[in-house]
Order: C-alpha cells, then sequence, then structure tokens
C-alpha cells in the first residue's frame, strides 16, 4: 500500500476477493451474489460496475466483453480479473490489517 492512489477500500478488497473466488465467471451479476453469499450484503449493480472502473483506474483488474449471448438478449458480460498489481496489493492489505489486528481483544458480543 505504497500510496494513496493504490489504497484499497473495504468494499473494493471484497469485489477484489470475489473475483478470486469466482475465477473465470466473475462479472457482475455474479459478484453481487457471491457477496450477498459470503457476507450478507446487498448491492447494486452500479456500486460494483462504478467499483470496477475504479479497480481497472488503478490497474488492479482488468476487464473484456464476453461474446455476445442469446439467452442474455444479445448483450454481452462484462468478464473481470485481477491482475498481478491487483493480487500485490490484495497481500499488501491483509499484511496491514493483520499488523493493525495483531494482540487486538475482541471480548463485546
Amino acid at each position: 500500500m505504497a500510496n494513496k492512489q493504490s489504497y484499497l477500500g473495504e468494499f473494493e478488497h471484497c469485489v477484489l476477493l470475489s473475483i478470486l473466488q469466482l475465477k473465470d465467471e466473475a462479472y457482475g451479476v455474479t459478484i453481487r451474489a457471491q457477496l450477498k453469499k459470503a457476507i450478507d450484503r446487498d448491492v447494486s449493480l452500479g456500486a460494483i460496475y462504478s467499483t470496477f472502473e475504479r479497480l481497472e483506474k488503478k490497474g488492479f483488474i482488468q476487464s473484456r466483453k464476453s461474446e455476445v449471448l442469446p439467452e442474455r438478449g444479445g448483450k454481452s458480460k462484462r468478464l473481470v480479473k485481477v491482475t498481478s498489481l491487483g493480487h500485490k496489493e490484495l497481500l499488501a492489505t491483509k499484511k496491514c490489517m493483520d499488523i493493525m489486528w495483531k494482540n487486538i481483544i475482541c471480548d463485546q458480543a
């Protein structure tokens, strides 16, 4: 986490982890479902796509359009994958959080 430009927000972090979990099936709808399943968080597709824009601008993801699919009314999917820079940033963020959480005891129920 070298500078503010590369800082990962909490939602960006969750989206990147969802992309990694979904592998080749990572696109807006599947990421939305993954976030609901994993962390019980309802998010709009607009929030996901605007996060894609930020992550792509930072170099943390790459996106591409799938082939046009008849079952989607002739529309393509915007498939995304995490770049090597995105992997590095996830690891740096995890390391930072591990340091911050070290020796913290949460004893409130």
